[in-house]
């Protein structure tokens, strides 16, 4: 019997950093801006992304700045795998920690980078680039994903 893969072996907590890093799928979803009803706190998807999102490949254009260039950009880290319930459903760090498998379309399962493209799942060609947006027309671009996993 082949060994299971590390995300099937291993929680999160106990992943390496490359594991760590290598379970994002490159869907793009983190990097858009959302709004919270200030009445309710329910959020609202927006397809208006992060500057730093190249949006054919839907991976940030400076990960390694990130920090740096978007000071309120999020980090994913273990510590805060609580609070991962603003990440959409089909995010992988959010289905491990909720105990779920990985999407037969996350490219760990299918051995494809560009399956979770293929699949409907990023968000690309569905963006556009806050640098084009007016804070004050956000609302225009409230959005659903699709969240099936």
């Amino acid at each position: 019997m082949a060994q299971l893969p590390f995300w099937r072996r291993k929680t999160l907590a106990q992943m390496s950093e490359p594991e760590w890093e290598a379970l994002c799928d490159g869907c793009g979803r983190c990097c858009l801006h959302s709004l919270e009803d200030e009445e309710t706190g329910e959020l609202y998807n927006t397809n208006v992304a992060c500057r730093l999102l190249d949006t054919d490949s839907c991976r940030c254009s400076q990960y390694s700045r990130r920090k740096e260039l978007v000071p309120g950009c999020v980090q994913l880290r273990v510590e805060d795998i609580d609070q991962y319930t603003w990440l959409p459903s089909t995010c992988a760090y959010r289905r491990l920690a909720e105990g779920h498998p990985l999407p037969e379309w996350h490219p760990l399962v299918s051995g494809d980078s560009q399956s979770v493209h293929k699949a409907g799942m990023s968000v690309r060609g569905s963006v556009i680039s806050e640098e084009l947006v007016h804070p004050d027309d956000m609302e225009e671009h409230i959005v659903t994903w699709v969240e099936a996993g």
